[in-house]
């Protein structure tokens, strides 16, 4: 399948931040073949004129837990902890395969439609989730989030249920679809687990050549229980076990040290910032502009629904500039263009992706803009206009691997019906009842 995009407005997410305008991109199988302001020569099947319209690299969601989609707002008004013991594992407990697969698709059907064409997710019962993605189109890290909380001196990783999870996973699913699937090794998090399992996540990952997916430093009170444990943050404790010693992200990161961010830096460990979920379960704001100025590669998630209430990784996109100008007393602490390069070329190095940018050889993850939309009239800006004025429901195309899966309000993959006719009369009402359809 070939594609022309004609009379195109893109922001291509180059080095020097190239806005095209009334220009042409090609794209072939699943590559971009051409970006320049002259038509290409040859026949395409398919040709798309994008007058009024604004081209960007797909979103790169880089920290999900896509079955939470079922816990939309269940629990809210408490901190993390109490909100996760109270009400989020509970609820957990009573998931299958077939619920996890249908919040699964509920979520991948919301992030679609907001213009998100690749994603890192973490969370249990992880292949039910892989069916979901490959039938959805988008590209997906995916790992299952190691825990273990017996004693350190009883580990085996065969009689670890997460160290088989993650076997399995690997031996089932990593490189599927062309490479639309990779598997990555998981730790939870320090607070759930021991260094007997950072070891073997660790060894694992390097002996299959797999990235590394941590929750890290999310509230104070983990961060300091850490620190009283074993007289090291999260960040230095799973160095010393080899955690960082491969492409890895590390989701949160709201109490890290500069300390930590030498390590990061030095590591190639990427941030993975979500300001909604932080804010909303009054976690705090992480340092975000500071670990930027020393090299610490940054990407953007929306965290779980559950947590965010919405997919839309465009109101992150603005939160996070609002954000960190606001809390810096600073107009350029977050620029629109850093904002912007944290959702796809941010995202895209931290998962190990070819995407995130328009460029002839990257994979063509591409999403169009309607700028005839009120909120986006008039636009003096493309970048500000994409980061402070924009919303999911702005997008009008979603093109992921080459291969356009939404068009005008309309799922070419996935079945919204079906999907939403299942979380009403099977998911919902088996997590939380009856009375839940």
């Amino acid at each position: 399948m070939s594609t022309l995009f004609t009379h195109v407005t893109a922001l291509l997410l180059d080095e020097a931040f190239t806005t095209l305008k009334d220009g042409y991109v090609a794209v072939e199988g699943s590559r971009i073949t051409y970006v320049g302001s002259q038509r290409p020569q040859g026949a395409y099947d398919e040709v798309l004129d994008c007058t009024g319209k604004v081209m960007m690299p797909g979103l790169v969601n880089a920290h999900t837990h896509l079955p939470m989609t079922l816990m939309r707002g269940y629990g809210g008004g408490h901190n993390l902890q109490d909100w996760l013991q109270q009400y989020i594992f509970p609820a957990e407990a009573r998931l299958d395969n077939r619920a996890v697969a249908a919040g699964a698709a509920l979520g991948l059907a919301e992030m679609i439609a907001c213009g998100i064409t690749c994603v890192a997710d973490m969370y249990l019962r992880t292949p039910a989730i892989a069916q979901q993605v490959l039938q959805a189109g988008i590209s997906a890290n995916l790992s299952c989030g190691g825990v273990y909380f017996g004693p350190e001196e009883d580990f085996s990783p065969d009689a670890c249920a997460d160290c088989r999870h993650q076997r399995e996973l690997t031996e089932g699913w990593h490189g599927a679809g062309d490479g639309q699937i990779l598997v990555d090794a998981s730790i939870h998090g320090e607070y759930t687990s021991c260094p007997p399992l950072w070891r073997w996540m660790a060894d694992y990952a390097q002996a299959h050549g797999l990235g590394m997916h941590v929750h890290v430093s999310e509230t104070a009170a983990e961060h300091k229980a850490c620190l009283d444990r074993r007289g090291l943050t999260p960040i230095q404790a799973l160095d010393q076990y080899g955690v960082w010693d491969g492409r890895a992200i590390a989701a949160h990161c709201v109490y890290t040290t500069p300390e930590d961010w030498a390590i990061m830096a030095r590591r190639g460990v990427s941030c993975v910032h979500n300001p909604y979920s932080n804010l909303k379960l009054g976690s705090g704001v992480a340092p975000i502009p500071a670990m930027l100025a020393v090299g610490v590669n940054v990407a953007l998630g929306t965290d779980g629904m559950s947590s965010h209430n919405s997919a839309d990784l465009f109101a992150d996109l603005k939160l996070t500039a609002l954000l960190h100008n606001g809390v810096g007393r600073d107009p350029l602490a977050m620029t629109a263009r850093q904002a912007l390069e944290l959702a796809t070329v941010g995202g895209a190095r931290a998962l190990g992706r070819d995407t995130g940018r328009i460029a002839p050889g990257a994979v063509a993850d591409l999403i169009l803009l309607d700028f005839d939309a009120p909120n986006l009239t008039p636009c003096h800006d493309v970048a500000e206009n994409l980061v402070f004025a924009a919303h999911g429901s702005n997008v009008v195309m979603n093109m992921a691997r080459g291969r356009v899966i939404y068009r005008n309000g309309t799922f070419l993959t996935l079945d919204l019906e079906r999907i939403q006719d299942e979380v009403r009369r099977y998911a919902l009402p088996l997590v939380f009842g009856a009375g839940k359809g």
